[in-house]
Formats: C-alpha cells, sequence, structure tokens
C-alpha cells in the first residue's frame, strides 16, 4: 500500500492505479491511501474496541470462566463491533462522504457486472436527455436569451397603425415628423430591405441592402469593425452617397483589407463611398437582416415616392426607449403624434396611428406557441424516458430482494440500501445526460440547417452554459425520478418472507407497479401521437388547400436591366421589356412568361386606393377603397393557371397609348356590385379623377398563405396592365423587375438556360432570386414543417420507448410467471390459452393506459387549437387511428414473450423456482 497527502479529496478515499513491478516486470496494482491520518484513526480505533474487548474477556477469565466462554461473553455485552465504528466514525465528520465513495465504487461495480442492463438504460437515457436538451438549446437561444444589444427591453418596432393593416409601414416625412415630436424616446431610426446592382467588382450580380437612417447603429451600440457608421449629415439632402458593408462582404470582395475605407461601389450604376464595415455576426433578426452585404441612408434611394407622406414603401422603424418610460406610456405618446399629424395633414395622415411592438416580441411571437408545444411534448419523452428505465430498474431490484435482504439482516439500515439504488441510479442518469449532450450537439445543427428561415435568431442556439446547467439539472431530476420506485420498493420489504421465499419473488402486488408503468407510458405516448397525428392532418389539408392558381412548374425571379437603363426614358425602358419579353416567348422550354410588380401571391404585397365612379371622393386616403394590386402581362393568368370569370384578361393591345383598363377579382367584384356584372363599369385608381374601365373578373387567389385568406379584411384584388404603368413607376422599374414563368415539366437547368439567354443582351443585366412557386408555399408552412417534424420524432421515439417498456414488463412476467405456467400446461391448458393469457395481460394494460391517454389529450390538444388548420383539436378520425395502432404497437409488443410462454416445457416449469 502506497499513501499521498492529497488534500483536495475527501478523507477515507482511495484510488487504484496499475503499474508495472520495476524488479519482475509483472502489472501489479497499487491502492494508493488517501489522507493517512484518517486511516490511522480508523485503525486506532480498531485496536482501541479490540483492547477493550480483550480486558473484559481476561476479567471473566480472573473470575474464573473458560476462554471460550469468556469471550462469547464479552462479545455479547460490547455488541456489533462494527454498528460501534460506524457510530463512533459518524462524531468525526465527513461520514456521508465516505458513504458516497463507497456507493459510488460499489454502483460502478454493480453496473459493470451487468453490462446489458446497463447499456439499455443509459441509451434509453441518451435518448431522453438527447431529445430535452437539443430542444431547449432552440428554446434558450430564440426565446430565453437576451437580445444582443444593451438594455433589449427598451427597443420597440415602429409601425403605423392603418384600417387594413396593425403593423402598416411608415412614411418618411411621418416618420421625420415622429422622430421630432415625441417625448419617450432617445433614439429613432427606419429601415426598408432592397437590392442594387453591383458592377465594377467581376461579374455584375445583386447585391442585399438595407435602407436605413443613421440613428440605427447608433441606438443598437454597433460599433463598426473598421471605418465608422453614418453619420446625421449622411441623412441630408445633397449629402454624398455613401455606404457600409458586411464583413462577409468585404472578406468576399476585398480579401478584408483595411484599405477598403474610401473605396467605391457601383451600386445601380451610382458610386457610394465605403465608409465603414459592420462586423461579423450582427443580425437584428428582423424581415431581410440576416443577408444584407450592403447598408446606404435612405435618403439615397432614388425612389420618386420617398418624400410623399401617403406612401409607406415597405418602410418600418425601430426605436429605444428613454430610461425608465414604459411601453403604455410610449403608446399615449405616439399616439398624440399621431392624432397632431392628423390634424395637420387630414388627406394623408387621418385615421393612420403609431404601432409599438416590443422587438423580443416581433422577433419570436410568431414561433413562441410553437416551441412552447415542443417544450411540453419533449418533456413527455423524458418522462418516458425515465418510466421506462424505472421499469427496468424495479425489475432488477426484485432479482436483487435477497441481496437487500441478507445486508439487512447484517445490519445495513435501509436509509443505507435506499441510498445505494439512488446512487446506482443517478449513476446510470449522469452517463445517459452525458451521452444525450452529445446527441443534443448534433441534433440542434440537424434542426437548424433542417429549417432555419423557421427559427427566428438561430445564430444564437447552440449548447451553452444554461444549456449545460439545464443537461445537468434533468440528469440529476431523472435519476431521483427512476430510482424512486426500486427505492420504494425495498424500504417496504418484508426481511423473513424475502429470505423465506428466495429468488421466487413474485407476489401479484409486486406486478402491479410495473403494469402501473407501463400504462403511464402508453398514455403519454397516446397524447403525443395525437399532436403528432393532428399536425400531419393540417399539413396535409393545407396542401389540399387551392391557392386559387397551380403552382407546379412554374418559376419565379426578377430581373433588373443594366445601370445606363436607370436613366433612360420610359419609352425606352417599355422597349427594352418587350425585347425581354420576345425572349422568353422564343425558348422552347417556356409555356408563358409574365412581367410582374407590385403584389405576388403568398410573398409581395403592395396596395392601391380606389372608390367607385359616381361616388364622391372620399376626403383622405384612409377613407378609401383599398384592394392588392398586381401589375402584370396578358399572359400572367395563362402562366399562373388562374381562371377568367367574366370578361376579358389584358391583351397586347392594353398599351401604354391605349385607354386603361383594371381586372377585378370575385371578391372584389362581389363585395362592391354584389350580383351585378361589373364588366364595363368605371371605377377611379391611383388618386386619380380619370376613371378606368373594368373589362374582366378573375378568381380569388391567396395572397397570405394556404391557412389565411384574410388579413385584416384586406382580400380584395385587382389586376393592372403591366405596360399601362404611369412614367413615374416605369422609371423605377429598371431596378428590379418580377418575372414568373411556367415550363413544360421539370426542367432543373431552366433557370441557368433563361439566366444565359437574358445576360446575352448585356452582360450587366442581372438575373437573380430564382424560387418555384412550390418553394413559395412550402416556406409559407416552414413553422408547421418544423413542429410537425419535431413532434412526430418524439412521438415515434415515445411510441418506441413504450413499446420497449411493454415488451421488457411482459417478457419479465413471463419469466417470473414459468412456474405457474407449467402448472396450467400440466393441467390442461393448451398453447394457445397461454398466448390468449399473455397477450390479455398486455392488452389490458394497453387499454387502461389508452383510456389514460384519451382523457389527458382530449384536455391538451386544446392548447394547439390555433396551430391546426380544417381539423379539431378532438378529430375522431385521428383519435381512432392513434389507438388502433398504439393498440396493435402494444400487442405486437407482447407477441414475442407470449411465444415464448407457449413453448414452455411443463417438466422444466414445474422445477423451476
Amino acid at each position: 500500500e502506497k499513501t499521498t497527502g492529497f488534500g483536495a479529496l475527501p478523507l477515507g478515499a482511495t484510488l487504484w492505479s496499475d503499474c508495472r513491478d520495476p524488479e519482475s516486470g509483472k502489472e501489479r496494482r497499487w491502492r494508493m491511501r488517501l489522507w493517512p491520518r484518517r486511516e490511522q484513526k480508523h485503525e486506532e480505533l480498531s485496536q482501541e474496541i479490540r483492547s477493550h474487548l480483550q480486558m473484559a474477556v481476561n476479567e471473566r477469565m480472573e473470575r474464573g470462566e473458560s476462554r471460550e466462554s469468556a469471550e462469547a461473553s464479552a462479545r455479547r455485552e460490547l455488541g456489533n463491533e462494527r454498528l460501534i465504528e460506524e457510530a463512533t466514525q459518524d462524531q468525526w465528520g465527513w461520514r456521508w462522504l465516505e458513504h458516497l465513495l463507497q456507493d459510488v465504487r460499489y454502483g460502478l461495480r454493480m453496473l459493470r457486472k451487468n453490462p446489458g442492463f446497463t447499456a439499455v438504460t443509459v441509451l434509453t437515457l441518451e435518448l431522453g436527455v438527447g431529445a430535452n436538451t437539443a430542444l431547449f438549446s432552440v428554446v434558450n437561444g430564440v426565446l430565453l436569451n437576451p437580445l444582443p444589444f444593451p438594455h433589449p427591453e427598451q427597443l420597440v418596432t415602429l409601425h403605423a397603425s392603418k384600417p387594413h393593416f396593425e403593423t402598416g409601414s411608415v412614411s418618411y416625412p411621418n416618420f421625420l415628423d415622429w422622430q421630432k415630436e415625441n417625448q419617450t424616446f432617445s433614439a429613432m431610426a427606419i429601415y426598408r430591405d432592397t437590392d442594387f446592382s453591383l458592377t465594377g467588382l467581376g461579374e455584375a450580380q445583386r447585391v442585399r441592402a438595407m435602407l436605413i437612417t443613421s440613428d440605427l447603429f447608433l441606438l443598437l451600440s454597433v460599433k463598426p469593425q473598421i471605418g465608422r457608421t453614418f453619420s446625421p449629415q449622411d441623412d441630408q439632402h445633397g449629402a454624398a452617397p455613401v455606404a457600409m458593408i458586411s464583413a462577409g462582404f468585404w472578406k468576399r470582395k476585398f480579401g478584408s483589407s483595411t484599405e477598403v475605407l474610401g473605396k467605391s461601389l457601383a451600386l445601380d450604376g451610382r458610386d457610394y463611398t465605403i465608409v465603414g464595415v459592420i462586423p461579423a455576426g450582427f443580425d437584428l433578426g428582423l424581415y431581410g437582416f440576416r443577408d444584407t452585404e450592403v447598408y446606404v441612408p435612405i435618403i439615397q434611394w432614388s425612389n420618386s415616392f420617398l418624400h410623399h407622406r401617403s406612401a409607406g414603401l415597405g418602410i418600418h422603424g425601430i426605436g429605444r426607449l428613454k430610461p425608465g418610460v414604459t411601453l403604455a406610456q410610449a403608446r399615449a405618446d405616439m399616439d398624440q403624434v399621431a392624432r397632431n399629424l392628423a390634424a395637420a395633414y387630414p388627406e394623408a395622415d387621418k385615421g393612420t396611428g403609431a404601432s409599438l411592438v416590443p422587438l423580443r416580441e416581433r422577433l419570436v411571437g410568431r414561433i413562441q406557441p410553437f416551441l412552447i408545444l415542443l417544450l411540453g411534448a419533449v418533456g413527455f419523452v423524458m418522462l418516458i424516458a425515465c418510466v421506462n428505465v424505472a421499469n427496468l430498474l424495479l425489475a432488477r431490484s426484485t432479482s436483487r430482494a435477497r441481496e437487500f435482504a441478507v445486508r439487512a439482516a447484517l445490519g445495513a439500515r435501509q436509509s443505507r440500501v435506499v441510498r445505494q439504488l439512488l446512487t446506482e441510479s443517478l449513476l446510470l442518469a449522469i452517463g445517459g445526460g452525458a451521452l444525450g449532450l452529445l446527441l443534443a450537439s448534433w441534433g440542434t445543427q440537424a434542426a437548424i440547417q433542417r429549417l432555419p428561415e423557421a427559427l427566428p435568431r438561430a445564430a444564437g442556439i447552440g449548447l451553452d452554459t444554461h444549456v449545460l446547467i439545464f443537461t445537468l439539472a434533468i440528469s440529476l431530476f431523472g435519476g431521483i425520478l427512476f430510482g424512486l420506485a426500486p427505492a420504494l420498493k425495498i424500504s417496504r420489504t418484508d426481511l423473513q418472507e424475502t429470505l423465506k421465499e428466495g429468488a421466487r419473488t413474485a407476489g401479484g402486488g409486486r406486478h402491479r407497479t410495473h403494469g402501473v408503468f407501463v400504462m403511464v407510458e402508453l398514455a403519454l405516448a397516446f397524447v403525443l401521437l395525437i399532436g403528432a397525428g393532428l399536425m400531419i392532418r393540417t399539413l396535409s389539408r393545407l396542401w389540399s388547400v387551392d391557392p386559387g392558381f397551380d403552382s407546379h412548374n412554374v418559376l419565379r425571379f426578377s430581373i433588373s436591366l443594366p445601370p445606363p437603363m436607370q436613366a433612360a426614358s420610359p419609352d425606352a425602358i417599355r422597349a427594352s421589356f418587350r425585347e425581354i419579353h420576345r425572349r422568353l416567348d422564343s425558348m422552347p422550354e417556356i409555356q408563358a412568361a409574365s412581367f410582374y410588380w407590385g403584389a405576388f401571391p403568398m410573398d409581395d404585397d403592395d396596395e392601391e386606393l380606389f372608390w367607385l365612379q359616381g361616388e364622391p371622393k372620399p376626403a383622405n386616403l384612409n377613407d378609401m377603397n383599398w384592394a392588392l394590386k398586381y401589375v402584370v402581362d396578358p399572359d400572367y393568368l395563362k402562366t399562373m393557371r388562374i381562371p377568367i370569370l367574366r370578361g376579358r384578361f389584358f391583351t397586347a393591345q392594353d398599351t401604354e397609348h391605349s385607354p386603361r383598363v383594371v381586372v377585378l377579382d370575385d371578391v372584389l367584384a362581389h363585395k362592391y356590385f354584389g350580383n351585378e356584372n361589373p364588366v364595363g363599369k368605371l371605377i377611379n385608381i391611383d388618386d386619380s379623377d380619370n376613371p378606368v374601365q373594368i373589362v374582366g373578373i378573375v378568381g380569388h387567389v391567396k395572397q397570405w398563405g394556404l391557412d389565411s385568406d384574410d388579413r385584416n379584411s384586406l382580400r380584395s384584388q385587382m389586376y393592372l396592365s403591366f405596360m399601362q404603368m404611369g412614367d413615374g413607376p416605369m422609371k423605377m422599374m429598371p431596378g428590379g423587375v418580377g418575372i414568373v414563368a411556367r415550363s413544360a415539366g421539370n426542367s432543373p437547368g431552366l433557370f441557368d438556360s433563361l439566366r444565359h439567354t437574358l445576360q446575352s443582351m448585356n452582360s450587366q443585366q442581372v438575373v437573380y432570386g430564382a424560387q418555384t412557386m412550390d418553394e413559395i408555399i412550402s416556406d409559407t408552412l416552414a413553422t408547421r414543417q418544423f413542429s410537425m417534424i419535431l413532434l412526430g420524432s418524439f412521438a415515434a421515439l415515445a411510441l418506441v420507448l413504450a413499446s420497449v417498456g411493454i415488451y421488457g414488463v411482459i417478457s419479465y412476467l413471463v419469466g417470473q410467471r414459468t412456474h405457474e405456467i407449467g402448472i396450467r400446461m400440466a393441467l390442461g391448458a393448451q398453447r394457445r390459452d397461454v398466448l390468449r393469457l399473455v397477450l390479455g395481460e398486455g392488452a389490458r394494460m394497453a387499454l387502461i393506459g389508452i383510456a389514460i391517454g384519451l382523457a389527458g389529450a382530449l384536455g391538451l390538444t386544446r392548447l394547439m387549437s390555433k396551430m391546426l388548420y380544417g381539423v379539431s383539436a378532438t378529430d375522431p378520425l385521428t383519435f381512432a387511428g392513434v389507438a388502433v395502432i398504439l393498440a396493435l404497437v402494444a400487442l405486437a409488443a407482447c407477441y414475442i414473450p407470449a411465444r415464448r410462454a407457449m413453448r414452455v416445457d411443463p417438466m422444466a416449469a414445474l422445477r423451476h423456482e
């Protein structure tokens, strides 16, 4: 024995190490004692007890007793030497730590002796802990972690409240007045995403850009990696064009050179001076910021409507509240500002208010209910895993009942035995937690890569300190939870009865606990399967919804004309678009193609104000009628396969030189004209007194997604001719206009062919942003798909664990009832009777578990009613289908042990104990 004085380890601890004997060269195992003083005290105590015992023996021998009689009397008088030692050692302190180390060493030896049991248990816990940790890392990164800005609780998003939009876009003049007149914000800024054609740095390409005001980075406390941010002077009319670039763009285009400052970027044919680089990882989280490569002052935007007080133009804002100001105070303040503007500018601002939404709510409000639902679901998986392990430990403790009885007979207290069992449970939990952490690391990254757009703040998802603490907590909680059942069972064991029974301890009461555990597993699995089934049914219903158009084989992309066209005349721009259309029509792969501008189904939206001919013109813009505006070509209906219901659609004769015409959808026609045929009637649009004629009625399309056809009552739709747009809008189109094309079939290389054809007209003409209509529809369902995939995975995992659990219990019960089965068969029972007996036991547990799960599901699924579409939270088909599937799986799990019971040899079973 080799001693050491390591002061960082508890008294009485020992370490084992393998080393090689220097003389023989053989491996020798050395036991190293830690804290020799503690070991010395143990030895002194033992010597003192032996000395006291010897003195008592000597006294009795002096009185004439024989040695044997004296020793027996002295030992009876002294009592249990080991108990005396332990009682004395308890007074020294740190005794609990010695016991803990002993329990850990013994527990590790017992687990090592049963590798199969240990592997199954640890793997079960790995699945439960891994799933919980992976989802918690998502919840932690998306919902719990604070926003990466100073005092994030002060940040709110700013929107204009309008009759049809609670969070509509803000006009630039209104923002400037908000900025001047408010009393509750320390800073305000606005932003608007856009695209620029970048030339002069290799092949012409389209870059994502953000139009902002100078206060944006200041209120977010974002400092540039190099250079400076925008100054208030950059927001002034006549200021020199400047730009900031992202760190990724800086590295890709300039090799991260510090000499980038002062260089020019040619954006849409205009030179912008680079003044700074935004640090890597900056992402406000709002729409458009994630992929932004260039930032430009919004005052540099060449949009003639920027200074129109009635034009929102997709602009939204963000502000920082002054310290101590509440959201309610800010809303009251901004309401007063809006009322003042409505009084000053009634034609544009009457009915327009200010809408304030906390930034965090704006970022995660949409996905928060889904994540909370999934967190509850994965908690069920953890409970099932714990119940499964508890069942395994309970069965194992039954086989060890005689061992614990012998230990108790030798003086071990029940608390000591219970502590030993809980220690073994915690060792299993820690092992499962460690492996679960590795599984979660992989699973988290897989989830992010699978559906990145469905998760806001995805960059903040990872295994941080909070996740590690959570993993440790649920591992320890799980260890205690599933360790309680066998521990409590042992604490109630009858010592004498157990010693008499030996290994045969299969009383009916001892089986009931196993059955209860299986019922709980099946009930929890039933609830998860119901949730997954409802989400699957929802997605199935959504995919069968008619969007009002045919999305198959339809490709949407955009094109920007060469920078010189930015200054061209409207007629020259129209000529370029006609040539592009001619090139598209000449491609054999294309059946039909159309330009579009403004609204596009399930993606972009734009509105048009109008009033009916014969009615007085409304006094202000917000009192006018609103409709979604689609600006398209004559082939748009053919491309999208939208039905024409009355009249006609646009033709090649509807040009800039012909009278303006408009086509309505059937919703708008019915809303404003009832059952009357509106074809041939006139309406006023564009805030103009020049009416346009209605020439046709088409079918309604779902603009806001398959699950919603009504966004704040703005459902009416109208179509305007692309070539009949005024000179002002036409001057804006060279910067980017959409094209939608229908191909003859699935053509993987279609976009490359289109790009080659269109860029052959001019190398500075950029074709970008290709996306199929099926992909666009799928993106609108991304959150539901994410939830369905995870909920389905959890339900499948729960089903596997539950089936393994019922299989294990039935196998255990068959083994325990081998003697009974032998007697039954010896008395004439047939194999089918044995099969019916075993399957009946399993069916009883399954039916009770399903009944409990049914009651739970009826209550819990109501919480997800807002996430469903076309199916109720108590859908009878889903409930019946899940019940049948779960019952069949449970019976299948019982079949193998039932077959084993059928093959029992009666004679061997009668000898079985």
